[in-house]
């Protein structure tokens, strides 16, 4: 048998055990409440803890990560690791019970609570659908094509391999919905830990665990001013970073909400957060920086490049079947959430109250499968696919958080002056980190998040003050408060 027909019947036999693994933990356990959308989007509140912990790691952890910090080749991105593990325990501390509290669907719900009105849940919910649409969900495919093409060293065009990606990630998603997403995350989490563990116990023995020769600056866990991360970054935009993604984001903490308990959420999460201090830091940057000793300076494929060199062709097909499993699991949860924020937050308010949600579910799906691939040439261009979605993300990001704190922190403050803040962030972050705009500036972007944020916060409360004729309260104990507040 050729090493490639038993790569390619590896690869059949183990995606087919995880699908089936899959049928049978989830079979017989849809909701029986008669709420398509609690059973189709939360999972019918029927994932316990490792599920949560599982499907939280695995979301979060795919190709765009294990390629593009990687494909910096250095320690310093380790960083965004070590930091998310604050940002998991603030979900766990602060978000956690104000969702179970308000029983959100979606977390732009409690916007709509707290802000006694429909239109800013469906503004934030819309920024939310673009950030998937146009930033994540391009970048996942992306990259799993990438590694898909370095890894095996094939001549397929990259864009028929991200094809491929995108209709299988689409049908999965449709006829799954959020529970099949979930289980399946945590059986590939194991095998995707395992094989990326391996690659990097392969890597150190390649080089017999010596890092000599290689750059002090690709080592240190200290940016200077020049490096991706500059260490001043982490007592400036770097904590409301992980505030924003691991506390706000849909397709994160869709996952926790779908517990039975909140109690059950919160042990998903410090699990999830263990996972990431224990494992994740080390996978994503040993790699990279193996490759650039055995490689130099190849950016992108450095992780493509090690593992086709250094994994056993029976091997192969092992490691394929795991990075397709990551690329697809990050994709559907990405597409799962979308869609629930476009039916819940959009379609539900101003179209119909009652859709016909799994009908409508695969439209959007649909729709949006089509524009990831349209995009995916606009990633092939940029130099650092991790760096590039960092970047971008502060369009969103920090105006988003703004719109949570003030509503969380301060009462009667008029939805229109939060709109009118997350408005004035898009383009004031915008202005200042793009090259084209003539108040660009080259102050490090982590430190343009916080300097965004504060002013989306004051933007709102002036707004309030001065435009709307109202006085904004402090809230006090806000978290403490009832649904009905």
């Amino acid at each position: 048998m050729s090493d490639s027909v038993l790569q390619t019947a590896v690869f059949v036999l183990v995606s087919a055990l995880i699908g089936v693994l899959t049928y049978l933990k989830c079979r017989g356990k849809s909701d029986r409440s008669g709420s398509q959308n609690r059973e189709y989007f939360l999972a019918g509140g029927g994932l316990s803890w490792v599920f949560v912990a599982g499907s939280i790691t695995l979301t979060n952890l795919s190709t765009d990560q294990l390629v593009g910090m990687n494909g910096n080749q250095m320690a310093l991105l380790a960083v965004w690791e070590f930091s998310a593990i604050i940002g998991l325990i603030i979900l766990a501390k602060v978000f956690i019970p104000v969702y179970y509290r308000y029983g959100c669907t979606t977390t732009t719900e409690l916007l709509e609570r707290r802000y006694h009105n429909k239109h800013i849940r469906a503004v934030i919910g819309g920024l939310f659908f673009l950030g998937n649409a146009l930033i994540y969900m391009p970048a996942v495919i992306y990259s799993g094509a990438l590694l898909m093409q370095t890894m095996f060293k094939v001549d397929i065009p990259l864009i028929q391999i991200a094809a491929v990606f995108a209709l299988v990630g689409a049908a999965y998603a449709f006829f799954g919905g959020l529970r099949a997403v979930a289980v399946s995350d945590t059986y590939n989490g194991v095998l995707v830990l395992g094989m990326a563990l391996l690659i990097t116990f392969l890597a150190l023995y390649a080089i017999n665990f010596d890092f000599s020769g290689i750059p002090a600056e690709r080592l240190t866990l200290i940016g200077d001013e020049n490096s991706p991360v500059p260490w001043p970054t982490l007592l400036t935009g770097m904590i409301f970073i992980q505030m924003y993604y691991w506390g706000t984001n849909q397709t994160i903490t869709q996952r926790a909400m779908a517990a039975p308990t909140m109690e059950e959420a919160q042990k998903g999460v410090y699990a999830a957060a263990l996972i990431r201090f224990l494992i994740v830091p080390a996978i994503v940057v040993l790699p990279g920086i193996v490759s650039y000793k055995l490689y130099g300076d190849i950016g992108d494929t450095a992780y493509g490049r090690l593992v086709g060199d250094l994994l056993p062709p029976v091997l192969i097909g092992l490691f394929a079947a795991a990075m397709a499993a990551a690329v697809l699991s990050t994709y559907n949860s990405l597409l799962n959430s979308a869609t629930a924020l476009y039916v819940c937050d959009i379609h539900e308010a101003y179209v119909s109250d009652k859709p016909d949600v799994v009908k409508l579910s695969a439209w959007v799906t649909l729709l949006l499968s089509a524009l990831t691939l349209i995009l995916v040439p606009v990633y092939q261009q940029a130099d650092s696919i991790i760096n590039l979605l960092q970047q971008l993300n502060g369009l969103l990001s920090m105006p988003i958080l703004s719109i949570f704190i003030v509503g969380l922190l301060f009462k009667d403050v008029d939805a229109r002056a939060a709109i009118i803040a997350v408005i004035f962030g898009v383009l004031f972050y915008g202005s200042l980190t793009f090259e084209f705009s003539p108040l660009y500036t080259t102050v490090h972007y982590i430190h343009l998040m916080a300097v965004t944020l504060f002013s989306c916060v004051a933007v709102a409360l002036l707004s309030n003050r001065f435009i709307f004729g109202k006085q904004h309260r402090w809230a006090g104990k806000t978290l403490e408060l009832p649904a009905s507040s």
